[in-house]
């Protein structure tokens, strides 16, 4: 099972993610339509990241960095590829990226009721950090 093949998402995949994200992804954003997405493959080629198993998507990370911090968003991993390495490949993908545009920590958003993702992050090193919560406001176009 060792043909997991990662790579940098092209415009032409954005329909396929958004799909996958219907199946293997926790929630919602605001941003988690064709508009979005495109918007960022355009700004940030090398931010969205897919994982592929027979040409089949198994999994996605977005890693994004804006110079000064590294965020990673949309680790989703499909339903019957968990527990594979799938998770752990796109994350060292996604640190891979961060180091070599010169990022110093990641930072994850991971949804409180998700307790399989929690496990996830905190296999892969990460840690919640209870002293900061997130604020958020919709922005009109």
């Amino acid at each position: 099972m060792n043909d997991l093949a990662v790579r940098s998402a092209a415009p032409a995949d954005l329909d396929a993610v958004l799909a996958f994200w219907k199946v293997a992804a926790e929630g919602t954003s605001i941003s988690d339509d064709r508009d979005g997405i495109e918007r960022l493959v355009a700004r940030d080629p090398g931010a969205l990241i897919l994982a592929e198993r027979g040409g089949v998507l198994v999994g996605t990370v977005i890693a994004g960095f804006d110079g000064w911090r590294c965020h990673l968003y949309r680790l989703a991993v499909h339903p019957d590829q968990r527990r594979q390495g799938v998770g752990g490949a796109l994350l060292a993908a996604a640190e891979e990226r961060f180091v070599q545009l010169g990022g110093r920590r990641g930072d994850a958003m991971v949804l409180d009721r998700n307790d399989l993702a929690q496990h996830a992050w905190r296999a892969a090193g990460y840690a919640p950090q209870p002293q900061w919560s997130r604020w958020v406001k919709p922005l009109r176009a």
